[in-house]
């Protein structure tokens, strides 16, 4: 039975589901439907699919992740920067509009579903570590860039397109002319009242008497009344007729069943996409996942959450969707409304279901400037590029991994800068890695402390090189090591022993370990011995297996100060000065 409640959350939390929880389950639910409905139509614009397509993407796996997923307050369903790839991967498979591109939207969904599920079954959620926060950051803030640019065609009511900056800002300035007095107008209005709405319109509600929780609901729900203000307008006034575009005709029904196309080629194609969709979504979906539960004192299962995610995504492959993920916006609202299990989330699809059939004939008249206006509000919250001055600041190496990132996702697209920031991460990772920090150390006086002998007033041996090595030894900085300990020997005709202080050593790979038989070997060849301090138990077995312990001409100790005293109980120099230049 507990195997079974590690699988299906649902079983953990249900059973002590009471009145109280569902009260606020509800009401979180009403406020996150609200901000869902123009969210769920303006990414379905972003991804290049139908509206109703959002709304569909927004229904079954919210229920679904609401089974499988840990999170009590994460809200899933179509985001920014997923829809962003998701329109990236399909534009290289199908045309925009036609019955393949929507088809291919299904596979990408399962595709990314069965990544994300079989990742969280094989407990391989750590391999989303090896995206760094600067590279994601990067990412993430070149993303935003590129999305709200994309949207500037529909603000102005002119033809655009283009995968890249440059392609995009060409698109523009080719069909300025072009621009729609009228869209422009609706298009400036709804963008800086959603901008209003987004600090001053809560304060002012406030100002007028309104209760705290009454005055954020009506803060939330700014984008609906920009909805209605701007459908209403179009429909009264005519202005559809007066080139204003508007979203038409919106099929009034719940999700359909749907099948993706598995076809060889098409899965050929769309994997690689799916495959970095996933990864990012996950990455952007756990870690809010794990902001909110340390809120409360809770936790969530990354591994549990692969499988939640993966799950919703299924979900959207097989009724109309596109792929999915845990929202930032949209958990942060669910989180403060008072959401206390998944059950909001349910609550929240049955609030869409709703909607999908009953209001979606209103939306006929609903400009796209207004969609549009919605993305690029939200997702200039995502454009930090602080990140690079701090980045600059700590870490040349990490600017360099989130330069990279930012320049060639705006230059060559979303998948090529993903890529190319997870590659130079790597790349700094194994140049910083071959060259590891080595200090030669001495005994702080008084005391059994070792410390870098040009950091610290310390004392030494003259027949003793104490060496610590501060950092794991591979096939990378195997030789680099072994050329640093000859070196050193070679230029000192006193030193009769050298200790290598492993305190900093997690692994030994076998590269490594032939690298130690090597300094072993020559360093006998001169008439000095090696030893070893501070090595850890599992390195230590692994040394016992390869039988190098055997053939080691000196000693393992157990500490610094155990192997200096033993080998040279009486002949310590004095203390040397700091030098100036360090």
């Amino acid at each position: 039975m507990r195997r079974l409640q590690t699988y299906l959350p649902i079983l953990q939390w249900a059973r002590s589901y009471d009145r109280a929880a569902f009260s606020d389950d509800a009401i979180a639910a009403v406020i996150v439907t609200i901000m869902l409905i123009p969210q769920s139509l303006a990414y379905a614009l972003l991804a290049g699919m139908p509206p109703e397509a959002g709304l569909y993407a927004s229904i079954v796996p919210i229920i679904l992740y609401a089974v499988f997923g840990t999170s009590r307050a994460l809200a899933v369903g179509p985001v920014a920067v997923v829809s962003l790839m998701t329109a990236a991967a399909l534009g290289q498979v199908a045309q925009q509009g036609t019955a393949g591109y929507a088809a291919a939207a299904l596979t990408l969904a399962a595709l990314s579903g069965a990544i994300l599920v079989a990742l969280g079954l094989l407990r391989l959620g750590f391999l989303a570590n090896f995206l760094s926060h600067p590279v994601i950051a990067g990412f993430i803030a070149a993303s935003g860039l590129l999305i709200a640019v994309s949207q500037l065609p529909h603000i102005l009511g002119i033809r655009g397109g283009g995968d890249t900056l440059f392609e995009m800002l060409h698109g523009l300035a080719t069909h300025l002319p072009e621009t729609n007095p009228i869209t422009l107008v609706i298009g400036v209005s709804v963008t800086g009242f959603l901008f209003w709405t987004r600090r001053g319109l809560k304060p002012l509600l406030r100002r007028l008497g309104l209760g705290p929780r009454a005055a954020d609901i009506a803060a939330k729900a700014g984008p609906v009344a920009a909805v209605l203000v701007s459908t209403l307008a179009v429909r009264v006034l005519g202005l559809d007729a007066r080139g204003v575009a508007v979203v038409g005709d919106v099929p009034q029904s719940l999700p359909p069943l749907t099948f993706p196309d598995l076809s060889p080629a098409l899965l050929g194609q769309l994997f690689l996409p799916a495959l970095l969709i996933s990864v990012i979504g996950f990455v952007e979906s756990i870690s809010v996942a794990q902001t909110l539960a340390a809120k409360k004192r809770e936790r969530v299962s990354p591994d549990q959450e692969l499988i939640g995610l993966g799950a919703a995504n299924l979900g959207a492959a097989f009724t109309g969707g596109f792929p999915v993920t845990g929202g930032f916006s949209r958990s942060v609202v669910n989180f403060d409304a008072g959401a206390r299990t998944p059950a909001a989330g349910a609550f929240t699809a049955l609030g869409l279901a709703i909607a999908a059939l009953a209001l979606t004939p209103a939306i006929h008249f609903l400009p796209k400037a207004t969609l549009a206006a919605t993305i690029i509000v939200a997702v200039l919250s995502l454009v930090d590029l602080s990140i690079l001055r701090r980045a600059w600041t700590y870490s040349k190496a990490d600017f360099l991994a989130v330069a990279a990132t930012i320049l060639v996702t705006l230059g060559f697209g979303v998948e090529r800068g993903v890529s190319s920031g997870v590659a130079v991460s790597i790349l700094l990772y194994l140049l910083r890695t071959s060259r590891p920090h080595i200090a030669e150390v001495g005994r702080i006086p008084g005391s059994e402390h070792f410390r870098n002998i040009h950091r610290h007033s310390v004392e030494t041996d003259p027949g003793i090189v104490s060496l610590r090595v501060d950092e794991s030894l591979y096939f990378a900085n195997a030789r680099y090591l072994e050329t640093y300990v000859l070196d050193r020997v070679a230029g000192d005709p006193d030193v009769r022993h050298v200790i290598l202080q492993c305190s900093a050593v997690n692994e030994i790979d076998m590269s490594a370990l032939e690298s130690l038989e090597a300094i072993n070997t020559r360093l006998a060849e001169s008439g000095t011995r090696l030893h070893l301090s501070e090595v850890k138990g599992p390195v230590m077995d692994r040394l016992k297996r390869a039988h190098f312990l055997d053939a080691l001409t000196g000693q393992v100790f157990l500490s610094q100060h155990e192997a200096v005293a033993a080998l040279a109980p009486s002949s310590a120099r004095p203390p040397r000065p700091v030098p100036a230049a360090v």
